[in-house]
């Protein structure tokens, strides 16, 4: 529901953009958010906690959109790169730290209640800090507003160089002016305008392929694949996961170092190298996983006589059975009890319930329902470690930066908009289908 909610806020907020200026839409965003985490903290029940996630999504979506943008307008040229990817990094470091505050708050009363709430304290705090700064010059530009822009371009740009940039900017903006003139923007015009259209290619393309490279799966199921790897602990699942969240900050902050330096494109292909690379190194440890899993003992499961797994008892050929083939049991569900001396000797398949895991627990093994005991395992952590850190510095925040730039002023916002409305679609895509994807191709 909040990426839902994040697919309008990101469709509006362009719009809002263009008609109320950045500063604006930026304030609505945080009001957005904060009402939001409010209305999830103090929910009575499931509708309420879902109306709270549709504003958190507005306010997120409105926010990813226009904060490169605002960044880019307000940043002298010769570090706005860096200054755009600071942004990625502060979500990224953001995600880190909330993994962390979540932690804390495992054993508060109330719990999950503190770890939404305390969301609303950051969008009101920004909120307030909004209120000090000033509209993008830019915008203000574009909108006849002279005087203020240059007011605040001599608080940005050395005394050397604020008359050129002042210059250059009313210059530009008086040639798209005569260009374009000043009919309503519409989805034909733009589509019209062929450095537009191109730039809409480029901007929505690397927005899309953002998220098809599978990041928020990674970001949302690390947990998951984690366990897919053989990790059988749920705590250790989480606390692995807490790597990759830092890793992914890590990643923005070789960003800030690059992008102005390197430049866009070749960060771009050197992190997409490195992604298809990772996600080889994934495919292939996975595909050992399953391939080489431990078998299923008679003697093993029958010292659970009276839990054993239907499917197996009945099978035909159960001496053909191994991990996998337990876990896909699926009328009842089925786990895996590793041996005890060895979690790569056979061991037992079992119903999968809190009584069995218990039971599996209590002598000291371990209870697998996701993936089977690998020695390979590691090197799965190794692949995810990879991709994270190809990922982050180039195809993570490049794509946000690109869009803050290449279009001309006038269509900025909307095609912002409709640029990070693509990422937010395709970002529901890829959560929606992983999980179904992992049960039925494996």
């Amino acid at each position: 529901m909040a990426v839902a909610g994040a697919i309008i806020g990101a469709a509006v907020g362009g719009w809002m953009n263009d008609r109320f200026g950045r500063r604006m839409a930026i304030l609505i965003a945080d009001f957005l958010f904060f009402i939001g985490a409010v209305v999830m903290a103090s929910a009575p029940n499931p509708a309420l906690l879902i109306v709270g996630r549709v504003f958190v999504g507005l306010g997120v979506g409105m926010a990813s959109m226009t904060s490169p943008l605002y960044i880019s307008e307000a940043s002298p040229a010769k570090i706005r790169g860096a200054l755009v990817s600071t942004n990625g990094f502060l979500i990224t470091g953001g995600q880190f730290l909330s993994y962390l505050i979540n932690l804390a708050f495992t054993n508060a009363p109330g719990t999950w209640r503190w770890m939404l709430g305390i969301a609303g304290l950051p969008a009101l705090l920004q909120f307030i800090l909004m209120l000090l700064l000033p509209e993008s010059p830019r915008w203000l530009f574009r909108k006849g507003r002279e005087e203020e822009a240059k007011v605040i371009l001599r608080k940005i740009y050395p005394a050397d160089d604020v008359e050129k940039e002042i210059q250059d900017l009313k210059e530009s903006v008086e040639a798209e002016i005569r260009e374009e003139g000043s009919a309503k923007i519409n989805m034909m015009k733009l589509l019209k305008t062929k450095t537009v259209r191109r730039g809409l290619i480029a901007g929505v393309g690397l927005q899309v392929f953002q998220q098809f490279v599978g990041i928020n799966t990674v970001m949302y199921y690390s947990p998951t694949i984690v366990q897919l790897a053989g990790f059988a602990s749920n705590k250790t699942a989480l606390l692995l996961s807490l790597v990759t969240a830092g890793l992914n900050a890590l990643g923005s902050i070789v960003s800030i170092y690059f992008i102005d330096r390197t430049g866009r494109k070749k960060l771009l292909l050197i992190s997409l190298f490195g992604v298809a690379i990772s996600l080889g190194l994934l495919a292939g440890v996975f595909h050992e996983t399953t391939s080489h899993s431990p078998m299923v003992s008679r003697i093993q499961t029958s010292h659970f006589s009276n839990y054993s797994c239907p499917d197996y008892s009945s099978a035909t050929n159960p001496g053909a059975w191994d991990c996998m083939k337990c876990l896909k049991a699926s009328s009842p569900d089925c786990g895996f009890c590793a041996a005890p001396t060895d979690k790569l000797l056979p061991g037992a398949c079992l119903l999968s319930n809190d009584t069995v895991k218990d039971l599996c627990h209590d002598e000291s093994r371990l209870w697998y329902t996701r993936g089977c005991p690998s020695k390979y395992g590691w090197l799965a952590l190794v692949g995810l470690a990879l991709y994270i850190i190809f990922f982050s510095p180039g195809m993570g925040t490049a794509p946000w930066i690109v869009n803050s730039e290449i279009y001309p002023l006038r269509f900025r916002g909307v095609c912002g908009g409709i640029a990070a409305t693509a990422n937010w679609i395709s970002n529901l895509i890829v959560a929606q289908s992983f999980l179904s994807l992992t049960e039925a191709i494996g």
